[in-house]
């Protein structure tokens, strides 16, 4: 991929996020959006040398949309100024959609690499089950914390985003994991710079990555959602 050509895309599309400007540079987004779902699609078979279940997932679907929702918003400007993709088994465009784990990375215009694994403000029911495993599989989920490949990429923490200030109602504040408890998420993240001079190295930057958030990846995968009393 061209990563010049989009990180100044995007830097420019900052500047002007409008309309008519992005109708104006469209052919340029075609290209570049096309470029990205090659590496989308060659992401996905590398992760398929680890995670057999994502090998099915569609990447034109796992590609987030470049317009925003802003419906709801107080920011009114119409464009997304990352280029970015979430791959899930199930085709899910959005991590917090209550789809399970998720592999998830963006490209910003200033060159930066986000990178994370994991569930991302799951709803209610998922989360209440996430923390139900925690107590009930409080060994399993010590070895996930405690992978020395995931901790190397990510650091020793999650995202501890709305983390509550105290032990949700029903959870002994003496539990060795009620820290992780307090957690509305469970995804590892990290930012790196993108290597604008090695373009043939973002897939196996990012595989080699997730690779190392599995471990994560495959625990979450295990817990079960009860199902609903009608």
């Amino acid at each position: 991929m061209h990563l010049r050509d989009l990180t100044q895309y995007l830097t420019e599309l900052a500047d002007n996020n409008n309309r008519p400007w992005f109708i104006m540079n469209k052919p340029r987004y075609d290209i570049l959006r096309e470029e990205f779902l090659a590496v989308v699609t060659q992401l996905i078979a590398q992760l398929g040398t680890f995670d057999r279940e994502v090998v099915a997932c569609n990447p034109k679907k796992a590609m987030f949309r470049i317009n925003r929702d802003i419906r709801f918003a107080a920011d009114k400007r119409p464009y997304k100024t990352r280029f970015s993709a979430g791959i899930t088994p199930r085709d899910l465009r959005r991590p917090s959609a209550g789809g399970g784990p998720t592999y998830y990375f963006h490209i910003d215009g200033d060159g930066t690499l986000g990178i994370g694994a994991g569930e991302y403000l799951p709803p209610p029911p998922r989360l209440k089950a996430i923390r139900a495993a925690l107590v009930n599989d409080a060994p399993g989920f010590a070895k996930v914390i405690k992978n020395k490949a995931m901790r190397s990429t990510f650091g020793d923490s999650m995202l501890h985003e709305d983390k509550l200030q105290r032990p949700p109602k029903g959870y002994d504040p003496g539990h060795p994991h009620i820290e992780y408890i307090k957690l509305k998420s469970f995804f590892v993240w990290t930012e790196v710079k993108l290597k604008l001079n090695e373009p043939d190295q973002l897939v196996p930057d990012l595989a080699r990555a997730f690779k190392d958030a599995y471990t994560l990846v495959a625990w979450l995968r295990g817990v079960e959602v009860a199902p609903t009393q009608d």
